[in-house]
C-alpha cells in the first residue's frame, strides 16, 4: 500500500461555529472533494484550486433567463398569429392585417434573436468565470 495514501494520525481540532462556517465556505469553493483533502492541504500549504462567482454576472443572468423564455413565448405566439392570418379568407382588410403583423413579425424575430445572441454571451462568460481557477 502507498504510504501516502495510508492516513492512520489523526488531527483534532475544535472550532466555533463561526470558523467552521468560514473553513467550510472557502472548502466548497474548491475543487476538494472531501474536508480533510481541503484541511491536508491548506495545512500542508499544497495548491488549492479556488473558483469565485462573479455576483453582479449573477445577478444579470438570474434576471435574463426568464426575459429569454417570455421573449421566446411571445414571438412564438405572435409568429402563430400571423400564420393564423395567412389562413384566412384573402380579403382586403385582412391582407392589410397580414403585412402589418408581417413586417411586426419580423422586427420581433430579429429582437428576439439579437437578445438571445446576447444572453448566450453574457451566459459563456457566465460559465467561463465560474470555472476559471484562481490560484493561491
Amino acid at each position: 500500500m502507498d504510504k501516502e495514501n495510508n492516513k492512520t494520525k489523526w488531527l483534532h481540532i475544535r472550532l466555533s461555529e463561526d470558523e467552521y462556517n468560514i473553513i467550510h465556505k472557502q472548502f466548497t469553493r474548491t475543487t476538494c472533494r472531501k474536508l480533510s483533502e481541503y484541511a491536508r492541504n491548506k495545512l500542508l500549504h499544497k495548491h488549492l484550486t479556488t473558483y469565485y462567482r462573479n455576483q453582479s454576472l449573477d445577478d444579470l443572468m438570474t434576471e435574463l433567463t426568464p426575459m429569454r423564455k417570455s421573449l421566446f413565448a411571445i414571438s412564438n405566439n405572435f409568429n402563430q398569429a400571423v400564420r393564423k392570418l395567412n389562413s384566412m379568407n384573402q380579403n382586403d382588410n385582412v391582407l392589410y392585417w397580414i403585412r402589418l403583423y408581417e413586417k411586426d413579425n419580423n422586427i420581433i424575430q430579429k429582437l428576439v434573436g439579437d437578445a438571445n445572441n446576447n444572453i448566450q454571451k453574457f451566459a459563456e462568460k457566465w460559465l467561463q468565470d465560474f470555472t476559471r481557477p484562481i490560484l493561491p
